[in-house]
């Protein structure tokens, strides 16, 4: 993975989301999570850099989760024609199905979408509270 590639999917996020100052972006500790570029780009839209621990795999448990239930409900046994049909399915399952209608027990058994709708100061409410 490149920091080329991390830095493009950081933009799109933050031209799609539009996020409020204070948002929390948390990422492992690799090279192209901590480069110069990444955290400029971060620190220009206000965002607040969380990093796990070095050897800490707990850290990030709640993303490889969602690795594992994205291979489990779409890739497994997937044989794609292109990488851009990998691209296009990978997109489609997130947008169109985890963050809108999948429900997470995380969340009270809503869909992300749903519970920012219900919450929109919850991530505000972390911030503020020093999380």
């Amino acid at each position: 993975m490149t920091s080329e590639l991390v830095e493009r999917a950081l933009d799109a996020a933050l031209v799609m989301r539009r996020p409020p100052p204070g948002l929390l972006h948390h990422s492992d500790r690799g090279s192209q999570y901590a480069s110069h570029d990444d955290q400029a780009r971060l620190q220009a839209a206000q965002v607040q850099v969380s990093m796990s621990r070095t050897g800490n795999c707990h850290d990030n448990a709640l993303m490889e989760s969602f690795w594992a239930t994205l291979k489990t409900e779409l890739i497994e046994d997937q044989v794609y024609a292109s990488h851009l049909a990998a691209r296009c399915d990978i997109l489609l399952y997130i947008e169109g199905f985890y963050n809108l209608r999948r429900r997470h027990s995380a969340l009270g058994y809503l869909s992300p979408i749903e519970f920012e709708r219900r919450h929109p100061l919850a991530f505000n409410a972390q911030k503020a509270a020093g999380a």
